[in-house]
């Protein structure tokens, strides 16, 4: 089994190839040019992750909401949790750069945090 990917760790957009025996083990990666395509291939193809960036409600402050983001890349099927937490979420005026606004996004252990002041 093959799996085309294009790699997101720098500008070069890499086209890699990741090639996997029967029980889904990897037997060659192809098409990178640098070792973090194959870094990144590898944890695409076994366990995908992502940094998760929205915006949370802010009650009582002059701005209506304050950007956040997960402090960690979390699991990528985690994602959907994660935002109908976020989308569910407010947090009280005033808010601090690196103020926690969940302390474990969808249970992953993960905070999200402010990324600017409100």
């Amino acid at each position: 089994m093959k799996k085309d990917l294009t790699c997101i760790n720098c500008p070069l957009g890499c086209s890699v190839t990741v090639t996997m025996d029967t029980d889904g083990e990897i037997t060659d990666i192809t098409g990178n040019t640098c070792k973090r395509g194959e870094v990144y291939a590898r944890s695409e193809v076994k366990n995908p992750v992502r940094t998760v960036t929205s915006t949370v409600k802010v009650e009582g402050g002059r701005a209506y909401s304050v950007p956040v983001k997960t402090s960690e890349s979390i699991p990528k099927a985690k994602m959907k949790e994660a935002m109908e937490e976020i989308n569910k979420a407010s947090i009280k005026a005033p808010v601090k750069v690196g103020d926690i606004i969940i302390k474990s996004i969808a249970g992953t252990g993960i905070s999200l945090v402010a990324t600017a002041n409100r």
